[in-house]
């Protein structure tokens, strides 16, 4: 698919500037953070490829790009835990893209089965340099 989106190479027009143009890397993936519209949460991580931002765009249901499969994936397609976006932002240099987004089912954006992926807090551990995961949701 050919990127539909602008290109703005230079950067003060791209920070500065009013057209949405991503800086897809060399891979042709933006990050994507996605919190949850009502109580910021933050929900998810994960990356876009033009296509998968052009389906959210026209569609309102955020889609991704998975790295560790390489296809195109949109969020809930199978649990049923779809995001609904009631807001895109994207950084100054548009490298980053943030979704704001209602989880429709039961609400779990992980597929973990935990209500966001970032489920776990890095802590120290019992020994000095050492860290643990201790669950926090």
């Amino acid at each position: 698919m050919k990127n539909p989106f602008a290109s703005i190479p230079d950067a003060h027009e791209r920070e500065a500037g009013d057209v949405f143009a991503p800086a897809f890397n060399a891979d042709g993936l933006v990050t994507c953070v996605v919190t949850d519209a009502d109580d910021g949460t933050v929900l998810m991580l994960a990356h876009m490829n033009a296509q998968a931002l052009q389906l959210t765009l026209e569609t309102g249901i955020a889609h991704f790009w998975s790295r560790s499969r390489g296809m195109l994936w949109k969020k809930g397609e199978t649990s049923g835990n779809t995001i609904a976006v009631e807001e895109m932002r994207v950084d100054c240099d548009q490298d980053a893209i943030w979704l704001r987004g209602r989880v429709a089912g039961d609400g779990v954006a992980c597929h973990t089965g935990s209500r966001s992926c970032f489920y776990r807090a890095v802590t120290p551990g019992g020994q000095e340099g050492t860290f643990v995961l201790t669950r926090r949701g």
